[in-house]
């Protein structure tokens, strides 16, 4: 590797070194040799092209058709491939899941980390949750644990989503991001506030993807070779450290290097230096859920880790970058309801609505065979009789075998021992309704998070950060917040609001000024 260049600088003189490309013949896309590929063809040296040259044909028409449409959100990112190892044999107790056999197992696995809000080019170091999806190739099929890097998240109702990624993204008239629409709809559902009060902590601008922990948020259920089930949440704690960056060093890198985290994880793989995270659960029995303070299976809210320590899994290691990125990062396509099993859903309202959100992202942005993508294809056999055809279907698409269930010509049929794990609906029982959780208990924890969570420094920071930030919306917006901060608790209202006025009056100085000149 030259002096001060890093693997990603250096990525073709690595190519060309360790693969030594023997000559070919250019080709078409069925193969057949190109003679030449430099030049249109036209009728004399200043004529029109021809419609005949299918070779520039061929080149634009799949040029045109090169970008595939935009993740919603999630839209940037990096990935990587690597394994998980079995470290502990507690898991076995409550999951009977194969992956979980045996310590000292391993399975390989693809991982994608990604900012939330952006577009695909925006900058890495934004203020913004990261994605941290998770793909385990497992002997059962794949499990997809598709979490962030916060364990809770801003809202407990689906019903809500589309309305706040759309405040997040761009304003329909202007196409310019905008405060009012972000703190208008935050204000108003005051359950957003745990996780508002993550994002514009430390912990909102992540020093990469190596340097931060991943969780996998919801509530799942776990289920033992008994068939006897529990609650549990998933928790990847970064055996590199915690590492943030301050506010002005984040903006400063969004200009000079808005692919930061992507260089860096890219580097750090390529260089031998292979980040890990250990794999930890917690565990919640149903009697503890039946008649717990608030609802376990809220997302807004977190499990103590006093009342419900972390109990050690496995370890996560990442190894190996992809060999492309558009065919492995950007087709990759992650499901909460990719489960296997002895891992099933929990009533988490968000869960449930992500169980058809995603696949269903996923046949629209990639086709309705994303599955067979390589980086999503399972790495054990699949017999879904009745999922065929469709386009871009490459994988044999099971060829004579019946289409349809049951069928008397062959002997592949459902095997009850995977049947889903049934469980009393009793608690949640009720009058079928549309149920407001916006006056649940939306305090207590961000209370917590801002009173012994984090320290002095940190709780300046996140005043300045959030401050900052809002004294681009209006007046009333901000009087908002400030009040529904003061009733979290009242010294987080009032270093906001001293930010908002310092800001104010320096707005009000500068325009004075240029009144002046």
């Amino acid at each position: 590797m030259s002096d001060n260049r890093t693997p990603a600088e250096d990525q073709l003189k690595n190519f060309k070194q360790l693969h030594q490309p023997k000559p070919h013949v250019l080709t078409t896309i069925e193969g057949c040799p190109v003679g030449e590929k430099f030049n249109s063809m036209t009728i004399g040296p200043r004529g029109p092209i021809v419609l005949q040259d299918i070779k520039l044909i061929e080149e634009l028409a799949h040029f045109d058709r090169e970008r595939i449409p935009e993740r919603v959100v999630h839209a940037k990112g990096a990935g990587a491939y690597g394994y998980f190892e079995v470290t502990s044999p507690e898991i076995r107790k409550y999951c009977k899941a194969a992956v979980f056999k045996d310590v000292g197992k391993q399975t390989q696995l693809f991982i994608r980390f990604s900012t939330v809000g952006g577009e695909s080019g925006s900058a890495d170091t934004a203020r913004d949750p990261r994605g941290f999806a998770v793909k385990f190739y497992t002997e059962e099929g794949n499990w997809d644990l598709v979490g962030n890097n916060t364990p809770v998240f801003f809202l407990r109702d689906p019903i809500h989503f589309p309305s706040f990624i759309h405040t997040q993204k761009r304003n329909p008239q202007t196409h310019l991001k905008d405060a009012d629409m972000f703190w208008d709809f935050l204000s108003s559902r005051p359950e957003a506030w745990h996780q508002v009060s993550f994002l514009f902590s430390d912990r909102g601008t992540p020093d990469g993807y190596r340097h931060m922990n991943g969780y996998g948020s919801h509530t799942f259920m776990l289920v033992n070779s008994d068939g006897h089930p529990v609650w549990a949440k998933f928790h990847l704690k970064t055996n590199q450290g915690i590492k943030n960056l301050d506010a002005k060093l984040a903006d400063e890198l969004a200009g000079k290097d808005p692919d930061y985290a992507i260089r860096d994880l890219y580097n750090a793989i390529s260089s031998g230096d292979f980040p890990s995270w250990s794999f930890h659960v917690q565990i919640m029995t149903f009697e503890q859920a039946k008649d717990f303070r608030f609802n376990p299976f809220d997302l807004t809210k977190v499990w103590s880790h006093k009342e419900f320590p972390l109990i050690e899994v496995g370890k996560v290691v990442l190894n190996k970058n992809p060999n492309n990125y558009f065919a492995e990062v950007e087709q990759s396509a992650f499901s909460p309801a990719n489960l296997v099993p002895g891992i099933e859903p929990s009533p988490d309202k968000m869960l449930q609505a992500r169980l058809f959100s995603y696949p269903d992202t996923h046949r629209h942005r990639l086709g309705a065979n994303y599955h067979m993508i390589p980086v999503n294809k399972a790495r054990c056999p699949v017999y879904a009789l009745s999922y065929r055809d469709g386009p871009m279907c490459v994988d044999g698409n099971l060829g004579g075998i019946p289409n349809y269930l049951p069928n008397s010509f062959v002997n592949i049929k459902p095997n009850p021992i995977y049947k889903e794990c049934p469980y009393s609906a009793q608690y949640f029982i009720g009058d079928m309704d549309r149920y407001e959780s916006k006056d649940d208990d939306n305090v207590t924890q961000v209370r917590e998070f801002w009173q012994k969570v984090l320290n002095e420094d940190e709780r300046n920071r996140l005043a300045v950060n959030m401050g900052t930030n809002l004294s681009a919306a209006q007046s009333f917006l901000q009087l908002r917040v400030i009040d529904l901060l003061k009733n979290i608790d009242q010294d987080y209202g009032s270093r906001v609001e001293k930010v908002i006025k310092g800001h104010n009056k320096l707005l009000l100085y500068y325009l004075k000024l240029n009144i002046r000149n």
